[in-house]
């Protein structure tokens, strides 16, 4: 059964692109219990096993049902669209427990005898412990689980907003929406999710949040009931590079034309990416990363914009060319 976002005149001026590293965590932990999930991810498998295994999720995997309802309030909608995980975790820990504890009920329900057994009880006997509690777990999985790859996930994220809002200033917003997933559809005024369940709503001059997911790959998840502004999360792309080892492969011809350092550079930029994140995942020096990028920057090979406080750095079609010649 179809899933229906209907817009007003105001939505379609109020929609924006945001990334959340408190989904993202979110999502890393449902992604652990689910098998058909797992093959996305071997190499973030591989590098949190140990660690991962010392985690005791359990009270969190009971809110977090295979279909149903998952607490608002534990994942919302991002505050901007550069949130750290510290601003958005201190937003859920300053949640009501009143509102949190109907949030609890209604997820909890939709697991067969979550709200009977004994973590089930205890979450809705004292919410405000629920939300320190639930919180801190979201917390230690963060730590555990994605803030050692975030640089990575954040520029792949950032790459698929770049791209996106590229084609929203070519195509507009009705074209750019169906362009997302091809599980939605757009009529003009409401857009349409091919999805579990029947659900309708009206933005009512929220807009509407768009956000890339990683570990949310392959699904489309929408829903967010008020006061939370509508959210529309879809699968990012370049997903299939994400955990690949950058210039692991690069040609030597192109080795010869650059140097190591700077073949490695640009064939790392499949995706836009900042110095620091360069520097992350090729384990150099941020200053050699830099002297790398401007060279390449001076030799036309890349381009440089600003997104909030941090600079990407992008191919240049000339830049595209030399590296798929070099790979």
């Amino acid at each position: 059964m179809p899933f229906r976002l209907r817009f007003g005149d105001d939505d379609l001026l109020r929609c924006r692109f945001a990334l959340s590293p408190l989904w993202e965590t979110q999502e890393a932990v449902r992604t652990l219990g689910r098998p058909d999930r797992l093959g996305y991810h071997p190499h973030w498998l591989r590098s949190i096993g140990e660690a991962a295994r010392g985690l005791d999720l359990g009270l969190l995997r009971l809110v977090m049902p295979r279909r149903g309802h998952s607490p608002d309030f534990l994942g919302p909608p991002p505050l901007g669209p550069a949130a750290t995980f510290e601003e958005e975790i201190a937003a859920v820990r300053a949640a009501d427990p009143a509102a949190a504890r109907e949030d609890l009920a209604r997820s909890l329900a939709d697991t067969p005898g979550a709200p009977r057994s004994p973590g089930g009880r205890a979450l809705l006997a004292d919410p405000a412990r629920a939300v320190r509690e639930l919180a801190d777990l979201l917390e230690a999985a963060w730590h555990v689980l994605v803030e050692p790859e975030w640089p990575r996930l954040r520029a792949l994220l950032e790459a698929d907003i770049a791209f996106h809002s590229r084609r929203l200033a070519e195509v507009g917003l009705e074209a750019l929406l169906p362009e997302l997933d091809r599980r939605l559809s757009w009529d003009g005024r409401t857009l349409t999710v091919d999805w579990h369940g029947e659900y309708g709503r009206e933005l009512g001059g929220q807009g509407l949040v768009l956000m890339p997911s990683v570990f949310s790959w392959p699904d489309v998840i929408s829903g967010f009931e008020p006061p939370w502004q509508p959210t529309l999360v879809y699968p990012a792309r370049g997903l299939a590079g994400l955990w690949t080892e950058p210039g692991a492969a690069g040609a030597q011809a192109l080795v010869r034309l650059l140097g190591r350092g700077r073949a490695a550079v640009l064939a790392a930029l499949a995706d836009p990416a900042t110095t620091s994140d360069l520097a992350h995942r090729l384990r150099l020096a941020p200053s050699s990363v830099s002297a790398h990028l401007a060279v390449l920057r001076d030799a036309g090979l890349l381009t440089s914009r600003r997104y909030g406080h941090r600079v990407l750095y992008e191919r240049t079609p000339l830049g595209m060319a030399l590296a798929a010649a070099g790979g």
